[in-house]
């Protein structure tokens, strides 16, 4: 509640000033800093530099719909961040002329200590992934060549990559390296888990207890701090015969990894409802409700879901209260992730 009221407040003032220093970067604001206990990131802007100059024209990039064939819809359309930056209670990810995709919208966050993107890994480097959903037909439908079109078009555009850059020249590198600078410092790490790992905060016993239950029955998977393993796993659903979907199977050809998807990081799992890589799930009582069935799972499941075995029902409400601990409000609050044009 401080933070949204903390937002408004700063909307307001500066509403009235005319002058909105809220959504101005600085040095400081765009240094990389690793927290406590995480590991060595797998991206780490050694050929990116960073600056808050290229950062804002990330932002900037990520909030416009310019980058879809008809300019409705921008990367914040599917990723939003009152959710992690996923796409909240939808089910599946929504593109240009209402179309619908055959994916749920998996959140951003902590992105550079990952090995490959999207559900299937098909892409393998953080500033290639937005390419992805460019060009896809039913995401965006765009060129990134046509992007570079309309980026020059644009005098505000030249300018800010000229500001950015030290020249005017708009390139494919330069904005997706733009883009790697504002997703890759999207770091979540200040929630009540931290906190509590930190000695900062204290747990119920019922997060206790959650905690405990984790660890024996989803810790493989979900590896602490980052909740991910990144690896891919068939976590016993059975495929839903419409969408068709061999998930990792599809990109590597090996008839044994079809319906194996990535493992998704869990913080903030609390706010990218609904679950699992088709959204089938709303809440988290019924990822639960799979996990403790393995009478249920689909073939081909992965080795690990089986040691899970029967969950109570107040196993089920511990882990659950443990879950809830990784919300990080710091993050999904942070001023430098907030779109500037909304005022």
């Amino acid at each position: 509640m401080q933070y949204g009221l903390f937002f408004f407040v700063s909307l307001v003032f500066f509403g009235f000033t005319g002058v909105n220093t809220y959504f101005d970067i600085s040095k400081e604001d765009v240094e990389l800093k690793i927290p406590k206990g995480f590991p060595k990131p797998v991206y780490t802007f050694k050929n990116n530099k960073l600056s808050p100059e290229v950062f804002v024209l990330g932002r900037r990039l990520f909030y416009d719909p310019v980058l879809s064939k008809d300019s409705t819809t921008s990367c914040a359309s599917c990723h939003q961040r009152i959710a992690a930056f996923a796409h909240i209670d939808h089910a599946l990810s929504h593109g240009i002329n209402g179309l619908i995709g055959k994916r749920n919208v998996p959140a951003l966050q902590n992105l550079i200590w990952n090995d490959a993107f999207m559900w299937d890994g098909g892409v393998n480097h953080l500033e290639v992934q937005p390419l992805s959903p460019i060009t896809n037909p039913i995401e965006m439908n765009e060129s990134i060549a046509h992007v570079i079109v309309k980026l020059k078009a644009d005098p505000a555009y030249v300018a800010e990559f000229k500001k950015a850059f030290g020249d005017t020249t708009i390139s494919s590198e330069r904005i997706l390296k733009s883009l790697a600078q504002f997703t890759g410092l999207m770091i979540s790490s200040n929630s009540r888990y931290d906190k509590y790992i930190n000695g900062e905060d204290t747990f119920s016993l019922a997060e206790k207890r959650g905690l405990e239950l984790f660890r024996e029955k989803c810790g493989t998977c979900h590896k602490e701090p980052l909740f991910t393993d990144n690896s891919y796993r068939n976590n016993g659903l059975k495929p839903d015969t419409s969408l068709k979907d061999k998930g990792r199977g599809a990109i590597t050809g090996s008839e044994s990894e079809n319906y194996a998807f990535k493992v998704p990081s869990l913080r903030n799992v609390e706010m990218t409802y609904p679950y699992m890589h088709d959204g089938r799930f709303r809440n988290l009582s019924q990822v639960l409700d799979h996990y403790g069935s393995a009478e249920k799972y689909g073939a081909n499941v992965s080795k690990e879901m089986y040691e899970i075995g029967p969950l109570s029902d107040q196993g089920k409400k511990d882990i659950i209260a443990f879950l809830r601990t990784l919300s990080d409000k710091t993050f999904i609050y942070d001023r430098r992730f907030v779109d500037p044009s909304v005022k």
